[in-house]
């Protein structure tokens, strides 16, 4: 027998099909085109090329966060690195902090310290649904939510926004929703819009959530993904659904705040007045084990009392905001003013976004197609390259968008 025969197509199948499921979302094959066609890995290390894709930062760290992570450094004793799961002290400083943003009465046992906004959504997606059931969100989308639920095996549902306010359309949330429907991800601050959603309209979703859950005898949760709930721009307010849904699961993250997306640190909180409060608490520490210990490193827990007294500059963020709107309206871009988040959310001067963000990498600007976000026709900047390197990038998108017109 030929040892090196074809051992049939069983035995050539690698991985599994949660795997390939994963692979065949939209957002993630979107994401390896856009990497691959605009050369991006590459690309935004070429001197002269400005990077607004990501929310990385562009800038060395700020001395007091770097003090703060050496200063947790340093074992107070021989405990300090051992096996962690929630530090009481980080939640306590975390639920102080929640407080201030969303007064609930939140106490340090509401809240499980994750690994980033990631794991707080992943351990929220596998507690309170099973394989099979729906999860909805709003078009455009944080990109990762489709396979963060593909993964848990649950069914994406998607639901296009209002246009042009980009707030949620209510009514197709209310005709989305079934009997498998366990699942309502709520983002707001809005990542790439920048909207933040009224009271009026997170009072109707909840009232939407509590007629549909009684009509099928099961609750529909919502998810909130808040980790821009403390970058809100001058004359807005932020609300989170919590406020107005009890049956909120509010998950943070500290990387947007701190400009520091690479330590992983961030949280999913469980209202106070929840009934099924402690049943829910032991099933996220549960699944945070089981999922693959999703809790951050002893070394970043440490930090987050000392991490929490550190401010975001939202008026700095705020003026290049300002400066960046007004000199896009000027070459004749069109956009809203974002009310939260570090992004701007720009409309294509033609209908083929991928082919216009492809232009505008060759002038040396790198931003990402409203494709990626499944929403063509747009496409994403964001604000946290330095003010000198926003600026230098638009006579790059006013030459664009020039070229577009002809």
């Amino acid at each position: 027998m030929d040892e090196r025969a074809d051992p049939g197509p069983a035995s050539r199948q690698a991985v599994s099909r949660r795997t390939e499921r994963v692979a065949s979302a939209v957002p993630i094959q979107m994401m390896m085109a856009f990497r691959m066609r605009s050369g991006y890995a590459t690309r935004r290390l070429e001197p002269g090329v400005v990077d607004l894709t990501f929310g990385d930062p562009h800038e060395l760290a700020p001395d007091a966060y770097v003090e703060a992570l050496a200063d947790a450094l340093r074992p107070r004793d021989e405990l300090w690195f051992a096996y962690m799961q929630s530090d009481e002290a980080a939640q306590a400083a975390a639920a102080a902090s929640l407080e201030r943003v969303v007064p609930l009465g939140w106490g340090p046992d509401d809240l499980r310290m994750t690994t980033g906004g990631f794991g707080a959504i992943t351990v929220a997606f596998k507690v309170l649904a099973d394989p099979g059931e729906e999860v909805v969100y709003n078009l455009p989308p944080w990109f990762l939510y489709e396979p963060l639920a593909l993964e848990a095996g649950l069914v994406p549902v998607k639901v296009r926004a209002r246009l042009p306010s980009f707030d949620l359309d209510l009514d197709a949330i209310a005709a989305a929703l079934t009997e498998r429907t366990r699942i309502v991800v709520v983002n707001t601050p809005n990542n790439p819009t920048g909207r933040i959603y009224p009271p009026e309209t997170l009072e109707a979703l909840a009232a939407i959530l509590e007629r549909a859950s009684d009509r099928w005898g099961r609750r529909i949760w919502i998810v909130s993904d808040e980790p821009y709930n403390r970058i809100v721009f001058s004359g807005s307010t932020f609300h989170s659904p919590a406020q107005f849904y009890r049956h909120t699961l509010v998950c943070y993250s500290y990387g947007k705040t701190l400009l520091a997306p690479g330590q992983r640190l961030g949280y999913l909180a469980v209202p106070p007045t929840l009934p099924e409060r402690a049943e829910l608490l032991a099933a996220v520490d549960l699944m945070q084990i089981a999922a693959g210990w999703l809790f951050p490193n002893a070394v970043m827990q440490h930090a987050v009392p000392a991490l929490e007294r550190l401010a975001f500059d939202v008026p700095a963020l705020e003026a290049k905001r300002d400066h960046v709107v007004s000199t896009l309206r000027a070459m004749g871009y069109e956009l809203d003013v974002p009310q939260g988040t570090f992004y701007l959310w720009v409309r294509s001067p033609v209908a083929d976004d991928e082919a216009f963000v492809g232009d505008l990498s060759g002038r040396g600007v790198l931003v990402m197609p409203g494709a990626l976000f499944e929403t063509p026709g747009w496409f994403r900047i964001c604000l946290t390259a330095t003010a000198d390197s926003l600026e230098a990038a638009m006579p790059h998108l006013d030459a664009a968008i020039r070229a577009a017109r002809v």
